[in-house]
C-alpha cells in the first residue's frame, strides 16, 4: 500500500519591507544615478571654460602676426625678420607652432606641415579655431585669412597652434574644485537624508505606539487631528473599520443578551413542570405537564427560530444575494397558501387577492418569505376568532406594494413607530408573542430599500376592532430578461 503523499509545508511568506526602507531607496537610487551624471557635465563643463582664457591667447598672437603680412606686387611678404615659434611661446608648458601660408600654398613662414583648417569659405579678419592633431599630438588651432589689395589674388593664410596640456591641467584644477567637495557632501547630505526622513515617519511610529497600547476591547475612533494629512486617509479607514467592527460587536452582543433574555423564561417555564412532572403520580397531572412542556418547546422553538431570521437579516454578506428577480405574487401566494392550516385552526378567514399584473422586485426570496411569514403570523396571532385576514398585491405606478390587514384590535398611533423595535410590544395585549416579528420585518424591508407603514384597516368599520393595515412598498420594479428562443 502507497504511503500517503506528505503535505508540501507552505513557504514562509517574506515579510513587505518598511515604507522607510522604501521611501530611502527612492530618494538615495535617483541620488546615485544623478551623481555620476553630474561629474560628467562637470567636467565638459571644466574643458570648455579652460578653452576661454587660452583661445583668447591664440586669437592674439594670429593678430599680431597677421598684422606683419603685407603685399607688395600683389604678393605676401612678412614684415621683419622671420618669427620664429618660441618668439609667440609664453611659457615652458605647451609646445607653439606658425605658419604663414600665401594665397597659392606657397609657405611664407613657420612649419610648412601645419594641418590646413577645415574645408570651407575663407572669412579674412575673423579669427577661427579648429582641434587637430600634430605630429601624433593634440592641438588647438587659431587661423585666419590676411586679404590681398587686388581682388584677383587670393588671402594669406595665418595660423597658430599649441599643444593641449595647461588647458588640461585648468579643466583638471576645476573638476578638482567641485568633485571635492560633493565627495564631502553627498555623505552628509545623504545623513541629512536619513535622519529627516526618521523625523518624517516619527508620528506614524507614534500612531503604531498608540495602537499597540490600546486594550484589545478598545474600539473608540483614533485622534485624526494628531496624525499628518497624508496619514489621515488611513485613519480615517481605519475609524471606519473600528466602527463596522464595534457596531458588528454590539450586534452579537445585543443578540446574545436577547437571545439569553428571550429563552430565558420558556425554558424556566419548561424544567419547573419537568420537577413537576417528576414529583406528580396521576396520569392526568403529568399529561397537564408534558402538555405545559410541549408548549414552552414550541415558544421556545419559535423565539430561536426568530432570533435566527433577525441575525440573517443583520448580516452584511447577504446584500450580494438581493438581486434575485422575484414575483410577488407568487411568493405571497405560496406563502399565504401554507399558512390556510393554522388560519383554520383559528377560525379566521385568510385570503389572498393578486395584482393584475405581474409585480415584478428585485430582492432574497429566503428574507422575503420570512417577512411574509412574520406578517402572516402577526395578523393571524392578533386577530379574534372569526375574523378575516387578508393579503393583498397590487401596482402603483413603477412600485409593487405588499398589504396585510387583518380585523383584530390595531395598534395605536402612538405605538405604531415603536413595535418595530425589538421585544417591544404594546400595553394591555394578552396574545403571546416574542416582540420579535415586525422587527424582522423592518430590517428585510430596510435591506431591499423597502417603506413600511402600519394603517388602519379601511375595511373595518367597528370603532373597536379598527384592524390593521401593514403596507410594504418595494421600490421600482426590475423586470426579468426577455426569453429568447
Amino acid at each position: 500500500m502507497a504511503s500517503p503523499e506528505r503535505a508540501t509545508p507552505a513557504a514562509p511568506t517574506k515579510p513587505a519591507r518598511s515604507l522607510f526602507g522604501q521611501i530611502l531607496d527612492w530618494m538615495l537610487v535617483p541620488l546615485f544615478l544623478l551623481w555620476p551624471i553630474g561629474v560628467a557635465m562637470t567636467y565638459l563643463a571644466a574643458q570648455s571654460v579652460s578653452q576661454v582664457p587660452y583661445d583668447r591667447g591664440l586669437a592674439t598672437s594670429v593678430r599680431l602676426l597677421a598684422e606683419q603680412v603685407v603685399f607688395i606686387n600683389d604678393r605676401p611678404v612678412l614684415q621683419g625678420h622671420l618669427l620664429p615659434s618660441h618668439a609667440l611661446q609664453s611659457d615652458e608648458t605647451d609646445s607653439v607652432f606658425f605658419s604663414v601660408i600665401g594665397g597659392f600654398g606657397e609657405a611664407l613662414a613657420g612649419d610648412a606641415q601645419l594641418p590646413r583648417p577645415p574645408d570651407g569659405a575663407a572669412v579674412p579678419g575673423v579669427v577661427q579655431f579648429s582641434d587637430e592633431v600634430f605630429r601624433g599630438f593634440p592641438i588647438r588651432m587659431a587661423y585666419t585669412w590676411v586679404r590681398a589689395p587686388h581682388p584677383s589674388t587670393p588671402p594669406t593664410l595665418v595660423q597658430v597652434a599649441e599643444t593641449l596640456e595647461k588647458r588640461s591641467q585648468l579643466a583638471n584644477e576645476i573638476i578638482k574644485g567641485v568633485i571635492i567637495p560633493q565627495f564631502l557632501v553627498l555623505p552628509i547630505a545623504i545623513f541629512l537624508l536619513w535622519f529627516g526622513l526618521l523625523r518624517g515617519i516619527a508620528p506614524l511610529q507614534r500612531l503604531q505606539a498608540r495602537l499597540k497600547a490600546r486594550s484589545p476591547n478598545d474600539l473608540s475612533p483614533i485622534n485624526e487631528k494628531e496624525v499628518p494629512q497624508e496619514v489621515a486617509p488611513l485613519v480615517a479607514g481605519m475609524n471606519d473599520l473600528l466602527r463596522r467592527l464595534s457596531a458588528n460587536i454590539e450586534a452579537q452582543q445585543r443578540f446574545v443578551a436577547d437571545a439569553a433574555h428571550q429563552l430565558k423564561t420558556p425554558l424556566a417555564g419548561m424544567r419547573t413542570q419537568a420537577e413537576l412532572a417528576m414529583r406528580t403520580t396521576t396520569k392526568q397531572d403529568i399529561d397537564a405537564s408534558l402538555q405545559h412542556l410541549l408548549s414552552g418547546a414550541e415558544r421556545a422553538t419559535r423565539v430561536v427560530n426568530q432570533l435566527l431570521a433577525m441575525a440573517r437579516a443583520e448580516d452584511k454578506g447577504i446584500l450580494p444575494t438581493l438581486n434575485q428577480p422575484l414575483d410577488l405574487n407568487s411568493l405571497a401566494s405560496e406563502q399565504t397558501f401554507e399558512w390556510i392550516p393554522v388560519a383554520r385552526q383559528r377560525s379566521i378567514d385568510l385570503g389572498f387577492e393578486e395584482s393584475e399584473t405581474p409585480a415584478h422586485i428585485s430582492g432574497n426570496a429566503l428574507l422575503l418569505t420570512e417577512l411574509l411569514s412574520n406578517l402572516l403570523d402577526n395578523a393571524l396571532r392578533y386577530t379574534p376568532l372569526g375574523g378575516t385576514v387578508t393579503v393583498r398585491i397590487r401596482k402603483q405606478d413603477d412600485r409593487a406594494i405588499l398589504e396585510v390587514e387583518d380585523s383584530g384590535p390595531g395598534i395605536p398611533v402612538q405605538d405604531r413607530m415603536r413595535v418595530f423595535d425589538r421585544f417591544y410590544r404594546v400595553l394591555g395585549t394578552q396574545t403571546d408573542g416574542s416582540g420579535l416579528g415586525l422587527a424582522i420585518v423592518k430590517q428585510i424591508a430596510l435591506l431591499h430599500q423597502a417603506d413600511t407603514d402600519i394603517l388602519d384597516n379601511p375595511s373595518q368599520t367597528e370603532p373597536d376592532t379598527p384592524g390593521t393595515l401593514i403596507r410594504v412598498t418595494f421600490p421600482e420594479a426590475v423586470l426579468p430578461p426577455p426569453v429568447t428562443d
